[in-house]
């Protein structure tokens, strides 16, 4: 196998044209309703029945393509905070190089963070990795094809009739030829009143195929909690102003939606506790490998060098300090830019690591799609919000939430990039890879995902618009509901302005914490988990 390609332009090139199409179909889903998916499975499916075509193709070019093409899956995930900026109307637009930057600098931070995390959650634990462990089989089992390989085909054919049978649908809603989905709100009983809202998307059933039944339950548990309990709740207590539909949506805007925030931070504070003793551990078994000579570490356990780890890791957060510098100026506050930007400094650095470990521990407990990501965003845009608040109280309050919001950016795109890096180097540990090879793929696959980020994200907010935001110019009448964004906007706007609606983060902290103790249960009787 030492004699076998491994990192080659064709597996990279394949990985880079993969990510770009992912990566957009990725980003709508998520801003839709508010879900992400892994996309290394049908990459690697996709992969062995194109790579096929040539000579020589083997498993571990295979899985450089995966590895490339995973950062869709990943670095998509910063439309949970990016829109944010648009909803508050700092930004009509998403700028380019502002974006690309944001996405780019955080993304590679993202990958640098996992190298000292892989021998900690991967090498030396016993972690799952679902959805590793999944994309190892398949390519294992693809190894040996090609593309006269009736299995080969059939995968790749799979790809494209569920391909072409979600665009025909789509185009078929958006020339009013069908209905995309349902929606309308009704009274119960005297005073009380809620809503319901269904989506007939293919896409959408894809996504709910690729998570698996326990996402799933726990998505409609969410749901029957929010709108069967807490809003026919609310509104029972409040006297209704305006029509139905407008009083139903205002209830769950301004009350539930937080709710929903206090059970999610509960469960990345869960998640956290859960992953300090083992990666505290995996570390120093790290450190103790590193502290030896590299001439006797295996090439199947040889990160990059540590001279191109500090280069790159410089390098970001230069550019992240230079563009919270620009923002902050840009803001109007000019005497405490500086400031600020130093600020960010260490909220990046320690902050970036945080989440990287919870987040790459918890993809390794029960999935990239599963991970706490908003969670641990709720945590961070409340931290920093509050930071900012203290250190800088006198200055403007909405450019103080415009660049925490910012701030935040950053960290998401480097919980992001860390999220499914993990993943990729366990694929990679199974099928006897090299993970410095893979690692210089992330890096690829990083620059490809973010350039597509924000023309994509200019596409959508022209074609669609964002629920929350002004949406002057779009082309169809029915917003993304970009439900994460919506959500860190309040948070940050409540923290700095004082509003925030702490009464219920609690109850949803109380309801979080009930949640958590029913997971425990059923985990000690082997039963269905639930996702944090």
């Amino acid at each position: 196998m030492a004699s076998e390609k491994e990192l080659t332009w064709r597996g990279v090139a394949l990985g880079v044209a993969l990510t770009f199409p992912f990566t957009a179909a990725n980003m709508y889903l998520g801003l839709k309703v508010g879900l992400t998916i892994a996309t290394s499975i049908p990459a690697a499916v996709i992969s062995m029945a194109l790579l096929g075509l040539f000579s020589g193709s083997n498993v571990r070019e295979n899985n450089i393509v995966q590895t490339v093409c995973s950062a869709a899956g990943t670095m998509s995930s910063v439309i949970f905070i990016l829109p944010s900026l648009l909803i508050i109307g700092w930004w009509q637009g998403f700028p380019f190089w502002t974006s690309f930057l944001i996405c780019a600098a955080g993304g590679v931070l993202g990958v640098l963070f996992t190298v000292p995390l892989r021998r900690a959650l991967v090498t030396k634990s016993d972690l799952p990795y679902p959805e590793g462990l999944a994309a190892a089989e398949v390519l294992k089992v693809g190894s040996d094809m090609r593309a006269e390989n009736p299995e080969a085909r059939e995968g790749l054919l799979a790809v494209v009739y569920g391909a072409v049978a979600s665009s025909v649908l789509a185009i078929a809603t958006a020339m009013r030829l069908a209905a995309d989905g349902a929606r309308g709100f009704f009274q119960v009983g005297p005073a009380a009143a809620t809503g319901y809202s269904f989506s007939f998307s293919l896409a959408l059933m894809g996504a709910g195929h690729l998570v698996g039944i326990s996402v799933g339950l726990a998505m409609l548990a969410g749901i029957l909690i929010a709108w069967a309990g807490a809003v026919p709740l609310i509104t029972a207590m409040t006297p209704m102003q305006g029509d139905l539909a407008s009083f139903v949506t205002g209830i769950w805007r301004n009350d539930v939606r937080f709710i929903g925030a206090g059970a999610m931070a509960v469960a990345a504070i869960w998640s956290l506790a859960r992953t300090m003793g083992p990666i505290v551990s995996g570390l120093k078994a790290t450190m103790r490998a590193h502290g030896g000579a590299a001439g006797v570490i295996d090439q199947t356990d040889r990160d990059m060098p540590f001279s191109l780890i500090l280069t790159l890791g410089l390098a970001s957060m230069a550019v992240i300090t230079w563009l919270v510098w620009r923002f902050s100026s840009e803001a109007g506050l000019t005497g405490s830019a500086l400031a600020i930007a130093l600020f960010s400094i260490p909220v990046v650095l320690a902050g970036g690591f945080f989440v990287s470990a919870i987040c790459g521990y918890m993809a390794g407990l029960i999935g990239s799609s599963n991970s706490p990501i908003s969670g641990v965003g709720i945590l961070a845009v409340v931290g920093t919000a509050l930071g900012l608040a203290v250190l800088f109280g006198g200055a403007s309050p909405n450019a103080l939430v415009a660049i925490a919001l910012f701030i935040t950016a950053v960290l998401f795109a480097v919980a992001c990039s860390s999220n499914n890096n993990l993943q990729d180097l366990k694929t990679g540990q199974l099928v006897s890879a090299t993970p410095w090879r893979q690692q210089v793929a992330l890096l690829a696959g990083v620059a490809a995902s973010t350039v597509t980020v924000p023309v994509v994200l200019n596409l959508l907010a022209q074609a669609y618009g964002f629920a929350g935001a002004a949406n002057l110019h779009t082309v169809t009448s029915q917003p993304l509901a970009a439900p994460q964004a919506n959500l860190m906007a309040a948070l940050a706007q409540g923290v700095i302005g004082g509003k925030l609606n702490w009464d219920m983060i609690e109850i949803g902290a109380l309801v979080g914490a009930g949640i958590v103790l029913l997971d425990e249960i059923l985990r000690m009787t082997k039963l269905l988990r639930i996702p944090p």
